[in-house]
């Protein structure tokens, strides 16, 4: 199993915090015909009432903290991928989101490659604010 981010119990905490019931921790997924299992940082669920069903994700935490934040993001989308087309595959009512803090996201945002990627909904964001260890947005 791999190490956790350093945000991870900060991600935790909003999420929970913002309602939702942490199910997972780590959420295990299986490599389709291998022995070989990958985690997803957490997984969690919510009720909603007005459907009377449940929503389910799946949150990948990242902290951008290495020299490269272009390092992070291709390790980052890699995982992301990875992990939202097996999922699509295994629980197709999950949603996958990339947790990232929102100071992250104001700098990222201003890269021409970050706009792209929002633009073909490579990704789905979950901003949060590490100090406050609350939501901030949810970005699909």
């Amino acid at each position: 199993m791999a190490a956790k981010d350093f945000y991870h119990e900060h991600v935790r905490q909003a999420l929970v915090k913002d309602g939702w019931t942490i199910t997972h921790d780590p959420l295990t997924i299986n490599l389709p015909d291998t022995n070989v299992n990958l985690f997803v940082d957490l997984g969690a669920e919510r009720l909603i009432i007005a459907e009377k069903a449940k929503r389910k994700i799946a949150v990948e935490v990242k902290s951008f903290a290495s020299a490269s934040r272009m390092a992070d993001l291709e390790q980052a989308l890699g995982q992301f991928i990875l992990y939202h087309d097996i999922l699509a595959e295994q629980e197709p009512d999950r949603t996958l989101y990339l947790a990232i803090r929102t100071d992250v996201y104001t700098v990222l945002i201003k890269a021409p490659f970050w706009q792209l990627l929002l633009k073909n909904h490579r990704l789905r964001l979950l901003l949060f604010d590490d100090l406050t260890e609350e939501v901030v947005q949810w970005i699909a």
